[in-house]
Formats: structure tokens, C-alpha cells, sequence
């Protein structure tokens, strides 16, 4: 048994599994052949990216952007699902793991289309996949991916369980647990705000809005349109956003004002949706920012947040909150210290006394101490009973 969280966005596809992560663009293209390869540049897991599934070849996130003749990328959600999801999470789990084992996927939704999706979403992925990946130099893997397993959960969450447990899947943050926190998890389509009110989902303060990062690239777009009379694909803005420089033709455009003002202009609207859906939940202990498109707005957007807002690391990368989240929580529900305990000790050539506490037990208590009082652990008992539901 293997748990790998995925997560497949409009923007990038992510993937961990406790010791490996893997990130690409979203974007599928047809697999030409290329005549010369240059051994300079990049060359990583996913700089390349050349698979074969269900006798299909596919070029894959920047491979296809440089190299594709047609190219495919979507901001339409049913779209992604249909179309996009399952060659995109496949390709992520065996780039992800070697693992021949059957797979235990931990995957999430935005809040507004879990109900409708969550269904089509697990028929895409569960069962045996085989697929091949075709290395610059001539060489094919194949490889055959079990999914044996998989769990959907609202998308924002998963930034909470990065918090809340450790990466065996133990719980790290009690004090979490008894909290009532509210998430902005920003995307490249969608922003989500939700609210965990000691691990409880309140519908009520949960919404999907189309407000990603997606639509301040569009805004930019639009403008050097207007100048350059060149139409811009959104996916190919990400490298030219940080310098604030893109060069069209052969002509410089320093887009660092604008997009300064539209950024401004993005917080604002996202503070005031949040601060309008929350009004009567002035009762929250504090707001995490997630999401790729949160350290873009972070810092025009924390001081327009009536609220205790939690930093965003900066030695982070938040596009892996969630997916992160994912894999350690997929460790604890499906009771992952246990199993690597019990397979060490089968490896073991001399037998050594066992221990009779049970170890996914060991997980749901709390370290008490004299001075706890019985409200903190009442408290405690409260947060951690839904997670343990969710099993």
C-alpha cells in the first residue's frame, strides 16, 4: 500500500506522496516527433514529459507548451474532469511513485463543485491504469498504476490536514483541532472560502467564486492586446508575471504597474466577498491563505481581511498545501504509521517484544498533562471525532 494525494488544477497538476512531489502544467498536447534533441536545458522528471496511455501519446505541461502543434488547456471545470483529469493524475502517480503496490489517492474539489463531481471524479481515476513514459533518450517505462482506493474531500481542507498532522499521518496541532478557522484558497480559476469549525465543513460559510489568479491574467492579456495586436495564451503568462517584463516581437512591455493595479484591484474584490460571506462568523480563531494564486495576492490582499491572518512561509511552496494535506491525511485514515510499523516488524529476523498499544489508537490521543483542564480536552475529543468519521 502506497497513499499519494493528487491534485489535478486548472493551472498546475500536483502530486506527493510523503517523500516525492511533482508539479506541471495543466496542459495537454499532441506528441510530435522531434527531430533533434539538445542535451542543454532543463532536463527534470516533468521537463519532458512524453506518455502513452490507452494507446494515445500525449506531450504534457511545458513539453507540449514548446513542442505541441496543438495544444490543449481549459478553464471549463466539467471539461477538465471529462477530458483532462485522468491522463493528468496518472501521468502525476507514475512520475510520483515506483510503486507496483496498489495506490490509496486522496484528492479534493472546489467546495462548490464537490457535490455534482465527486462521483465522475473517483470513476476516472480508480482501477489499473498502464501507462508508458517515453524518455528523451529512446528509452520507454512502462508502468502499471493501481488505484485501489480514492477519497474526496473539499480542496481547502487539505491546507488544514498540511497543519494539523505530521507526515506519518499523526496529528502535530491539537490546539487546530479545537479551532475555528477559515481558508482562501486561491487557484488559477476559482477562489474557495471555507470554514472548519473544530474539523467540522459549515456549508453555510463555504463558496466557490470565479475569481483566481486566471482572471488578473486575463485582464493583463486583454491590455497587450490592445498594444501589441497579439493574442496571449493565460498559461503562458506565469514565467513573465515575477519580472514583470514580456517581450512580444521584439518589443519590450513593462507590465509591473499594471499588474499591480490589477492585483490591487483582485484583493479588494476577494476581501469583500470573504468579508461579506463571513460577516457573523466574527467568532473565527484565524484565516489561512492557500493556493498558488494566495502568494501572488497575499500581500495586497492580508491587510483588506478583517482578521487574524495566518503569514504564508515563505520557504513554502502553497501550491502544495493542499496536496500535501492530502497525502498526510490519506496516512492517517487509512492508518499508515500502523501498517509501516507492522511491516518493519515482520522484516525483523529476531523477534523483540511487541507493543499491545495499538499504534493507530496512539494517533487519537491526546498528550495530557496535570494542568489541562477538562474543558481543553473535551475540546480536543470534539475536533478529532469527525476526522475520525471520515474513516
Amino acid at each position: 500500500m502506497e497513499i499519494i494525494g493528487i491534485d489535478v488544477g486548472f493551472g498546475f497538476t500536483k502530486a506527493y506522496n510523503g517523500k516525492n512531489s511533482v508539479i506541471f502544467k495543466s496542459i495537454l498536447g499532441d506528441a510530435t516527433d522531434i527531430h533533434y534533441r539538445s542535451s542543454l536545458g532543463e532536463d527534470s522528471s516533468t521537463s519532458n514529459l512524453h506518455i502513452t496511455l490507452e494507446n494515445k501519446s500525449y506531450f504534457l505541461g511545458n513539453y507540449a507548451e514548446l513542442q505541441s502543434n496543438i495544444r490543449e488547456f481549459t478553464l471549463d471545470q466539467e471539461k477538465l474532469i471529462e477530458e483532462f483529469v485522468k491522463i493528468l493524475a496518472i501521468t502525476a502517480a507514475s512520475i510520483c511513485t515506483d510503486t507496483s503496490a496498489p495506490l490509496h489517492v486522496v484528492s479534493g474539489l472546489p467546495v462548490g463543485y464537490l457535490k455534482r463531481d465527486r462521483k465522475k471524479l473517483k470513476e476516472m481515476i480508480l482501477g489499473v491504469h498502464d501507462i508508458t513514459i517515453h524518455h528523451t533518450n529512446g528509452q520507454d517505462v512502462k508502468k502499471r498504476i493501481n488505484i485501489d482506493k480514492i477519497h474526496i474531500i473539499p480542496q481547502p481542507i487539505g491546507s488544514i490536514f498540511n497543519l494539523l498532522f505530521d507526515e506519518q499521518g499523526k496529528i502535530k496541532n491539537r490546539e487546530l483541532a479545537t479551532q475555528k478557522v477559515g481558508v482562501v484558497d486561491i487557484g488559477f480559476k476559482t477562489t474557495d472560502f471555507s470554514i472548519f469549525d473544530h474539523l467540522h465543513y459549515i456549508e453555510r460559510g463555504s463558496l466557490t467564486m470565479d475569481t483566481g489568479i486566471s482572471k488578473c491574467f486575463s485582464v493583463i492579456v486583454n491590455k497587450l492586446r490592445q498594444e501589441s495586436n497579439m493574442n496571449i495564451e493565460l498559461y503562458r503568462m506565469f514565467k513573465f508575471i515575477d519580472s514583470g517584463m514580456i517581450k512580444i516581437k521584439g518589443k519590450e512591455y513593462n507590465i509591473s504597474n499594471l499588474k499591480k493595479r490589477v492585483y490591487t484591484h483582485a484583493a479588494s474584490a476577494i476581501a469583500s466577498d470573504l468579508n461579506r460571506l463571513w460577516e457573523n462568523d466574527w467568532d473565527m480563531d484565524s484565516i489561512l491563505l492557500s493556493g498558488g494564486g494566495s502568494v501572488e495576492l497575499a500581500k495586497y490582499l492580508s491587510p483588506n481581511i478583517d482578521g487574524n491572518v495566518i503569514p504564508i512561509e515563505n520557504n513554502e511552496d502553497a501550491r502544495f498545501n493542499n496536496v500535501r494535506g492530502y497525502c498526510k491525511f490519506g496516512r492517517y485514515k487509512w492508518g499508515y504509521a500502523k501498517y509501516i510499523a507492522e511491516n518493519t516488524k515482520e522484516q525483523k529476523t529476531t523477534k523483540e517484544p511487541e507493543n499491545t498499544q495499538e499504534p493507530a489508537e496512539d494517533q487519537d490521543k491526546a498528550d495530557n498533562t496535570p494542568d489541562q483542564d477538562e474543558s481543553k480536552i473535551n475540546n480536543q475529543s470534539k475536533g478529532l471525532s469527525w476526522l475520525k468519521r471520515q474513516g
